[in-house]
């Protein structure tokens, strides 16, 4: 019996193999600039798809994404290489970028490591050492709108393979860094890991501000998840996670000096946001390369977790359509002397949790609805001993009077002049703007779109401007209604194309030096940690290319480069929508690109 049972098992395994050296290869063939896939006559001379893309467009590195903005000059010739003899040479680190060296060190061979398929043993045989040669004139860990990430990059190959990357900031180095994980592709036909052996980039962002916006309020999205959207964002080099942490639905950050907010305010115990969490965010950005700028969004947008404070009007009022957008409502009351005290002390935990806050502080004030303050007796007697009465102007000063009293507070715990940023809004709108807003403080951010009459006045003001607008960046968009029929109020559905082509010149206009860049914004009514990814990318990373390289061609010249990236940032773990199926990847030339 025994003997039976272990010839019925050689057969099995005999088989088994013999399917497996019987399975099809493919071979990629590159002609007027597009891999073809065609039948393998020669193993050896065989050109796996990666190979292929790698080396096929003439005029493009058909593997990088973002495009570089500058010169690249590429020589079609691959050396192979190992995972154990790539050495990492630095100059001019100190201080706290050394510690991010070594955390970005890690994360590329990592990156390398998750192209191969798990098992694979690498071709070893004629593979020679890499050394990487880091060079920074600064060893400042300052990312801010003056920051210089740009970076040049150089591969030469003798007797082995000589990578250069030269960079004012560990910034523009890791960048370098990041084309590099990308330059790299794995053979999965001869099992070899190749890198280009002669190669000069010259490469620098368009845009300085280049990010994502989360809702955390409305859903709560676990620090891992938060971490795995930072490292998405900087396999695109994008420099900006805009964390819009708080609204009125809930308050899931634990604050040292007004604990009770999160106590009241959070979903769960367990669905908080600690000061240890924060730090450790804001570390694990900055070494990648994204800035975190947290907003507390203010007078509106403010409910759960101010229930016992006595500063709200119009918390969770019925019918809520005529109070707020959506439910539940609620409004920060700025004649009561006591909310200032309490900002400050918001204001004060904020600056220590985002240590250092360098580049920004949001402080929303969006959908400010005067129905909510005029809901409250306690506002109106304020108003009219004040000599105000209940028109529009009257409630604009109020707001106004907020605003300034808000940034004083967060001005004296800052104690320095960080820029604040806005969103456009009635107190944006003329005259307004000009009454309460300073343009040497004020950032703002535009969620309209490009028909909206403020956004011209906004920039012959004088301010400088982050675009979102809702009709080409607002990831929510297209699904169905949640507090009526039909789809939700953005719809239609937001595609990749769109966001690739919405070109924020136009926007700007004459103007568009005051453009600093864009966001895409995903607000969480409809999404969690289990959507996340999906709703992010890869349609992110459209707008990834929009920003760093400001592409002057559409998204179909990019079509064929998008569909490999979407598998890289697979590879590397991001559960990315699937643009197209499997079969146009390897036939490019069959699927639409007209």
């Amino acid at each position: 019996m025994a003997t039976n049972n272990l010839l019925t098992l050689f057969l099995l395994l005999s088989i088994i193999f013999t399917i497996k050296a019987d399975l099809p290869h493919w071979n990629f063939k590159c002609e007027n600039n597009i891999c073809s896939k065609v039948p393998i006559t020669n193993i050896a001379e065989a050109q796996s798809l990666s190979v292929c893309r790698l080396l096929c467009n003439a005029n493009e590195i058909g593997v990088l994404w973002p495009k570089p903005t500058g010169v690249v000059k590429f020589e079609q010739k691959l050396s192979k290489i190992s995972l154990g003899e790539i050495n990492f040479v630095p100059y001019g680190f100190q201080g706290e970028v050394v510690t991010y060296l070594e955390k970005s060190k890690s994360r590329f061979l990592q990156q390398l490591s998750n192209k191969m398929y798990r098992g694979v043993t690498l071709n070893q045989k004629d593979s020679v050492p890499v050394y990487i040669n880091l060079h920074i004139s600064s060893s400042s860990s300052d990312l801010n709108y003056e920051t210089n990430e740009s970076y040049e990059l150089r591969i030469t190959k003798k007797d082995f393979v000589i990578v250069t990357i030269f960079a004012e900031s560990f910034y523009g180095a890791r960048n370098g860094l990041e084309t590099l994980s990308q330059l790299i592709v794995f053979d999965d036909i001869h099992n070899d890991l190749l890198i280009p052996s002669e190669v000069e980039i010259h490469d620098a962002p368009t845009y300085k501000h280049r990010g994502v916006i989360l809702d955390t309020s409305r859903s709560y999205f676990p620090v891992d998840a938060i971490k795995r959207t930072i490292d998405a964002l900087a396999m695109v080099k994008m420099n900006t996670f805009h964390w819009h942490i708080t609204d009125s639905h809930s308050f899931p950050i634990l604050l040292k000096s007004v604990p009770e907010l999160g106590q009241l305010g959070a979903y769960s115990p367990s669905q908080v946001y600690t000061e240890t969490d924060i730090r450790e965010l804001v570390q694990f950005g900055k070494a990648r390369g994204v800035r975190i700028i947290p907003e507390f969004d203010a007078p509106a947008h403010v409910g759960e977790g101010w229930q016992n404070t006595n500063l709200t009007a119009c918390f969770n009022a019925q019918p809520w359509q005529k109070y707020c957008k959506e439910p539940p409502c609620g409004q920060l009351d700025p004649t009561k002397e006591k909310l200032y005290d309490v900002l400050e002390k918001i204001y004060g935990d904020f600056v220590d949790y985002f240590h250092p806050m360098e580049t920004a502080f949001h402080m929303g004030g969006d959908e400010v609805d005067m129905d909510c303050w005029k809901s409250s007796d306690d506002i109106k007697n304020w108003m009219e001993e004040h000599g105000l009465g209940l028109t529009k102007s009257d409630f604009m000063k109020l707001w106004g009077e907020f605003q300034e009293k808000a940034l004083e507070r967060f001005d004296k715990v800052a104690k320095k002049r960080i820029p604040a940023i806005l969103w456009t809004s009635l107190l944006t709108e003329k005259p307004y703007l000009m009454d309460y807003l300073n343009k040497e403080r004020y950032i703002i951010q535009i969620w309209t779109d490009a028909k909206d009459p403020q956004v011209k006045a906004i920039l012959e003001n004088g301010f400088k401007v982050i675009i979102s607008n809702y009709d080409a960046l607002y990831l929510d968009c297209g699904f169905a209604g949640w507090v009526q029929g039909g789809n939700n109020w953005c719809s239609p559905y937001i595609g990749w194309q769109k966001i690739y082509d919405n070109d924020l010149r136009k926007m700007g206009g004459s103007y568009h030096n005051q453009v600093l860049g864009g966001e895409a914004a995903l607000w969480s009514e409809q999404a969690d940690v289990h959507t996340l990814d999906s709703r992010l990318w890869p349609r992110v990373s459209a707008l990834a290319e929009r920003l760093w390289t400001d592409p002057t061609t559409s998204w179909r010249d990019s079509e064929s480069r998008f569909l490999v990236h979407r598998e890289h940032l697979v590879q590397n773990g991001i559960q990315a929508e699937l643009i197209q199926p499997q079969w146009c990847l390897q036939n490019e030339e069959n699927c639409p690109r007209k």
